[in-house]
């Protein structure tokens, strides 16, 4: 009998549908107001519209992932199926989100030495649009899973870092409605740049966890120190066993993958071990390997 490596990974995930419905409504509205920009000379909506574009480009990355570790879910050159790839596109969508944060903060930090005319109710106008269309993306992308015991390995991190994008603009939508009432009605013209430092330091942070969370699994970190201790114990807990070597990582969403070497003094089967470890942990793939003595 084969053993299959895929994992279900051929299978739509639920991030992907909605996925592809916020690059849908993210490139219409970087399309309206690239070309309202042009036919009405407006500078703010164009640098909108090409800000937008570069989230557009990110949210598509996160489909283009999808759809390819569904396609090759059956591939037999991925030694653990396809998962790592939601994993990969999310570490490199959160590059893309970290760069974008120091470019923000770098031009914020420029206007504050050279400051800009600002067309203030036509600024403001933009950024309530903005704000309006990606909130309704927020809520179409947020993660929706059921958080329990191994929650940091079913997390989707493609869908993470989806999230973080439109969550990125929508906060920028926010600051600069916030920055740009102050700066009209109380001449607090300072606070436009001073609010772009601001969104540009917290989008780093953010791109930051999401880089160390995906680039755990992109590099095989072991699962956290409370998980192999609950492995171990359960395995020794049968008398006249000991654990020699254990690993257990991610491989995907939701699945993990063990090797498990056990000192036997005994007589002991494979299933025999098999059977003492915990079915609520999300191991779909496991290595047992027994050694007498």
């Amino acid at each position: 009998m084969v053993h299959e490596h895929h994992f279900g990974q051929g299978r739509p995930r639920a991030g992907e549908a909605r996925t592809k419905v916020v690059v849908i409504i993210t490139a219409v509205m970087m399309l309206v107001e690239i070309i309202a920009g042009l036919v009405y000379g407006s500078m703010a909506l164009l640098a909108d519209g090409l800000h937008m574009a570069s989230h557009a480009s990110a949210l598509g990355l996160a489909l283009i992932a999808y759809v390819y570790a569904r396609r090759h879910a059956h591939d037999e050159r991925f030694s653990f199926g396809t998962g790592k790839v939601n994993a990969l596109a999310g570490f490199a969508s959160a590059v893309v989100l970290a760069l974008f944060a120091l470019m923000m903060a770098g031009e914020s930090f420029y206007r504050f030495l050279e400051p800009v005319p600002i067309a203030f109710d036509k600024a403001i106008v933009v950024a309530v649009l903005g704000l309006v269309v990606n909130g309704v993306c927020v809520l179409i992308l947020r993660d929706r899973h059921e958080h329990g015991r191994n929650k940091v390995h079913e997390h989707d991190h493609n869908l993470r870092a989806a999230h973080l994008h439109v969550v990125a603009d929508a906060l920028t939508s926010v600051l600069a409605i916030f920055a740009l009432v102050a700066a009209k009605y109380y001449g607090a013209v300072w606070m436009d740049p001073l609010m772009g430092i601001v969104g540009g330091t917290l989008v780093a942070r953010w791109a930051w966890g999401l880089v160390t969370d995906s680039g755990m699994v992109v590099v095989d970190l072991q699962v956290s120190p409370e998980i192999l201790k609950t492995v171990r114990n359960r395995v020794e807990s049968e008398s006249g066993l000991r654990v020699v070597d254990l690993h257990i990582w991610s491989i995907g969403p939701g699945c993990l993958a063990a090797i498990i070497s056990v000192q036997a003094t005994h007589p002991c089967q494979l299933g025999d071990v098999e059977k003492l470890i915990p079915d609520n942990l999300g191991i779909q793939h496991l290595t047992i390997e027994v050694r007498s003595g």
